[in-house]
């Protein structure tokens, strides 16, 4: 018996109404109350346009709808007014118009393969197609396609206008030391418990052979695409990283996209069309095919395969790797320096093995919101403990020892501008990244066709769509 979370089946079906991007500010952010009372939404009515943003159009049905997918999710829609919902129906919109005026690109592969794998999982948790049309209130599977194809294509359309503006945005030590002097200090944000952590990695020697094996198969591919097999299947069918299989290897990325640099080399030495031969990062080896040049950005699809490992080469590792904790717990050698000489792991060796917290880009791992793992790893290591061997194994099946060290318990503290300067800076840049937004969307508002109709007139928006 299979029990559906509406939840989370809403939330990949990409239904969900309360998107939050990355700079924190929730694209919902009309606080509009109405000069009077609308249309009861319980009664029928018949449809129209109530809407239009550029070349798009919005329905009054529109509405109705989002309210149906907001409540589906569990979300209290009693205090969300129907000015509100069309204010965030406004925005989608924008973004997605100017996004088109500045020839952004979602080709009909992306939203084919994203379609396919939402519809797979929602076939998996409802039980059928049938059930899943039903669900959605939809006549015909044929609707249902359609009407989740436009909402992925609108989406990822008004995602990548989004994130366009906030990746321009950068932020000066200066604006950073302003941004905390303007905080009062009755108002300084209290930064929970933190530690600092370091981690020495032994990862098992793969054959020659079983490299071999991986990096033939891999030519494999790269010659049968060339002979008019598809890419993408190949990637579906055979590739190891679980980032991007399912999606066919696609990737889009720049130069400031956080690749390791083995793989960014390769991706942008390959001209359009070009398939590079087998290559090796930390995480295996990869073949990268060019779909797409635009400028600074690349559209990518890529393969990794992992050599696999022996049982003789993991005891070999875990003999390796307590040599190593033996010597650091005999004085013989410091953990930094073990991890310097002795790790391999590329990333955390050059400096001492101290792990980077990847959401806030600084040493510090707040412990209410660490990574479960890694807090079941060090939350019962004294400062300065060395754990026992640890064996991990990543989502492509990787597997490797690693010896794990509390270097700092930081406790609950208000924030000191030296100390938290990465915490502080981020806050920072997020108020540079929401004034950005709005000064956006004041100018597209102005220079984009926007036009409102009947009752809806009446809402108060924060943003100024009726042009008033």
């Amino acid at each position: 018996m299979k029990f559906i979370n509406k939840s989370s089946l809403l939330a990949v079906c990409l239904f969900l109404l309360t998107i939050t991007i990355s700079t924190g500010q929730e694209i919902i952010k009309d606080t509009v109350k109405p000069k009077k009372p609308l249309v009861d939404t319980r009664r029928s009515k018949i449809d129209g346009i109530i809407a239009t943003v550029g070349d798009f159009n919005i329905l009054d049905s529109d509405i109705d709808k989002s309210f149906l997918e907001l409540s589906s999710q569990g979300a209290a829609i009693k205090d969300i007014t129907r000015c509100q919902m069309l204010g965030k129906l406004l925005e989608d919109k924008l973004y997605a118009h100017q996004a088109i005026q500045d020839s952004i690109v979602v080709t009909d592969d992306e939203i084919k393969t994203k379609m396919e794998e939402q519809i797979a999982y929602m076939v998996e948790q409802l039980g059928s197609m049938d059930k899943v049309v039903q669900y959605f209130k939809k006549s015909t599977e044929e609707d249902f396609r359609t009407d989740l194809s436009e909402i992925i294509k609108m989406n990822k359309l008004s995602t990548a206008m989004q994130k366009k503006i906030i990746d321009a945005v950068e932020i000066t030590p200066e604006e950073v030391r302003s941004f905390f002097k303007r905080i009062p200090t009755e108002e300084l944000p209290v930064f929970g418990a933190e530690m600092e952590v370091s981690q020495i990695v032994v990862a098992p020697k793969v054959s020659p052979e079983e490299k071999q094996k991986v990096i033939d198969k891999l030519k494999e591919f790269k010659k049968d695409v060339q002979e008019g097999a598809s890419f993408s299947t190949k990637a579906v069918l055979y590739s190891q990283d679980p980032g991007s299989s399912s999606n066919g290897g696609y990737y889009k990325m720049n130069k400031k996209t956080p690749f390791v640099k083995e793989f960014k080399d390769v991706a942008f030495s390959l001209g359009e069309g070009e398939i590079s031969e087998p290559f090796e990062t930390d995480f295996g080896w990869h073949i990268i095919y060019i779909e797409k040049i635009r400028g600074q950005d690349l559209d990518l699809r890529h393969i990794l395969l992992v050599p696999k490992t022996d049982e003789k080469s993991l005891v070999e590792a875990k003999e390796r790797i307590l040599q190593i904790k033996k010597k650091i717990e005999d004085k013989a050698i410091s953990f930094a320096e073990a991890a310097r000489t002795e790790s391999d792991e590329k990333e955390t060796r050059a400096n001492g093995g101290v792990l980077i917290n990847p959401k806030t880009q600084d040493t510090h791992f707040e412990l209410t919101k660490m990574d479960p793992t890694l807090y079941s790893q060090v939350s019962n290591l004294a400062e300065g403990q060395v754990s026992i061997p640890l064996i991990d194994t990543d989502q492509s099946g990787k597997k490797k020892y690693k010896l794990i060290m509390v270097t700092n318990r930081i406790d609950e503290h208000t924030a000191d501008y030296v100390k938290d300067y990465i915490k502080i800076k981020n806050l920072a840049l997020k108020e540079k990244q929401i004034q950005a937004i709005d000064k956006w969307s004041d100018e597209k508002i102005k220079e984009t066709y926007i036009k409102i109709n009947g009752e809806y007139r009446n809402c108060e928006f924060s943003n100024n769509w009726l042009k008033k």
